[in-house]
């Protein structure tokens, strides 16, 4: 039987560790804090991530990462991007010497610019054979209740691709394979920054004409980026692209979204973050270095570039809508 340690009690996280237990592999979650440990081991739920949600028999949780990595064919990285460095650090003398690493963090590193696998990379020392990523229309709260669903896994290893999605195929979570590691990482941190601003759209009350419209140029943008960087487009057009984008886009289960819902009636950033019980949506902390790094390739977007001016620049939604409005008209 397949050994997987998910490294993260998230939402997703969560979610993903049941898929992975209803597939029949052997799972151990890790939980950063203890009484979230115990609360999945002992009563089979995780309260505060995933209320109401019974998990499955079987599914094991500690606090402690080497018991939870210790033989484990597949480590699943379930942490936010901007603490997968710091936790890889911590881990890194525990990890498995021939086990997958899946990365479902979706951003770009701050500082650095580097997409999640680069940052496994530099941590681990790992080859990028032994680097996964996880991307699509994955609402972990529809997942959790077995709506079905599908996903690309993304690794240059197409053997340790198709290893991956046996272990995490069920009834209602279809995964499909692909080597294209760089578009699925680009769709998914690009979608996030898109859906706030979809989400501040909703929140000073336009509607669908405008949200449908920030999801097309939402995807354009996301394209050229990952053109730029390598990514095939065909990749952009399918589950880790478009899939993920209309989903965290249109979803109230989208914290990217909600969030984003929030700032457009006028709530600042500590406020929107009060009422999302402290939780920065990833769209947030990441649309400062896609921009960054869009610049350094020569890459236009504005959409991102307008979520930036209203989260880091203290501009006001609106404003930042009609300047939009009013860049030069030109071919689609």
């Amino acid at each position: 039987m397949v050994k997987a340690a998910v490294m993260g009690a998230g939402s997703f996280g969560t979610a993903y560790a049941k898929v992975l237990r209803d597939a029949g592999t052997e799972v151990t979650m890790w939980a950063r804090r203890s009484d979230v440990a115990e609360s999945i081991a002992e009563r089979r739920v995780n309260p505060d991530y995933l209320p109401g949600v019974r998990l499955p028999e079987g599914l094991h949780a500690t606090h402690d990462h080497a018991e939870a990595l210790g033989g484990a064919d597949v480590v699943v990285l379930a942490v936010p991007s901007q603490s997968l460095r710091g936790n890889l650090g911590a881990w890194s003398g525990d990890l498995p010497p021939s086990a997958t690493l899946l990365s479902l963090a979706k951003g770009v590193e701050v500082g650095t610019l580097m997409r999640m696998s680069q940052v496994i990379a530099e941590v681990t020392g790992a080859e990028a054979d032994r680097i996964a990523v996880l991307s699509g229309p994955n609402l972990a709260k529809e997942i959790a209740v077995e709506q079905p669903t599908a996903t690309v896994i993304a690794c240059p290893d197409s053997v340790r691709a198709v290893a991956v999605q046996r272990a995490c195929a069920t009834g209602y979570f279809r995964p499909y394979t692909n080597t294209d590691v760089i578009g699925c990482e680009v769709g998914g941190a690009c979608k996030n920054v898109i859906a706030l601003c979809s989400g501040m759209a909703a929140g000073i009350g336009l509607g669908e004409n405008t949200s449908a419209a920030i999801i097309t140029r939402g995807l354009a943008e996301m394209t050229r980026l990952g053109v730029a960087l390598g990514a095939r487009p065909k990749t952009l057009a399918g589950l880790a692209g478009v899939g993920d984008l209309v989903a965290t886009c249109v979803s109230p289960l989208s914290r990217n979204r909600s969030f984003g819902e929030r700032l457009g009636r006028g709530e600042t950033l500590e406020q929107a973050q009060q009422a999302t019980h402290g939780q920065v949506a990833e769209g947030v902390k990441s649309c400062s270095s896609i921009l960054e790094l869009a610049r350094s390739y020569g890459v236009e977007m504005p959409l991102t570039e307008a979520v930036h001016s209203v989260c880091h620049e203290q501009m006001p939604v609106a404003q930042v809508l009609v300047q939009l409005l009013g860049r030069r008209i030109k071919p689609e």
